[in-house]
């Protein structure tokens, strides 16, 4: 199924193309990249995202096979584009709460730990709030397709980030505090839209 592009994203993406030229990057990594920086207008991602073209790779293959996708927080799962997928962020559950408190961990940390237990290895994270719920992905043994880890703040999240790029998991993040849902979000419709052209 071949998604309709409005012209007002043409529009933009020719205005990205004509500002910089990312024709030099890898396939995925500059489909990731343009949508990212579509979707802040902010040309630092450029040179701040971090992707591994293979990370990419699997995570593509996964979503095409119908791997759940897992989400720190509902803003990351509003902005991605569902089309009957399967989208999982037991945050706001009751369950979250109780084992944040319980165990003395930010309730985004708790639902990482209910998720991976929910969908088991293969699934595809995106995560762009919460810098705690990439930490305890990065501790859990979850085993991944991808992780999208572009959490915002000034508490933790370039170090989250750095952690996430240091362990080895296929991934998409970017240097700095930057980041955010919108961008998470993003990131990961670059490679859905590309898996429905």
């Amino acid at each position: 199924m071949s998604r309709t592009v409005h012209p007002i994203e043409a529009e933009s993406y020719r205005i990205l193309r004509e500002r910089v030229d990312l024709s030099h990057l890898q396939p995925l990594t500059r489909a990731v990249t343009e949508r990212v920086v579509h979707a802040s207008a902010d040309l630092d991602y450029v040179t701040g995202l971090v992707c591994d073209e293979d990370g990419l790779a699997a995570g593509r293959a996964a979503l095409a096979s119908g791997a759940p996708i897992v989400t720190d927080v509902w803003m990351v799962a509003a902005g991605i584009t569902r089309a009957g997928r399967e989208i999982v962020c037991p945050v706001a559950e009751p369950a979250a709460a109780e084992l944040g408190r319980v165990a003395g961990i930010t309730r985004s940390a708790a639902a990482v730990r209910i998720a991976a237990d929910r969908v088991g290895p293969g699934a595809v994270w995106v995560v762009g709030c919460a810098p705690t719920a990439l930490v305890e992905l990065i501790a859990l043994d979850a085993a991944p397709a991808l992780v999208v880890g572009l959490p915002v703040g000034f508490v933790g999240a370039a170090e989250s980030k750095a952690a996430l790029r240091a362990s080895g998991l296929p991934a998409v993040s970017n240097v700095g505090e930057k980041g955010g849902s919108a961008v998470a979000a993003a990131a990961l419709n670059a490679l859905l839209y590309l898996e429905d052209s």
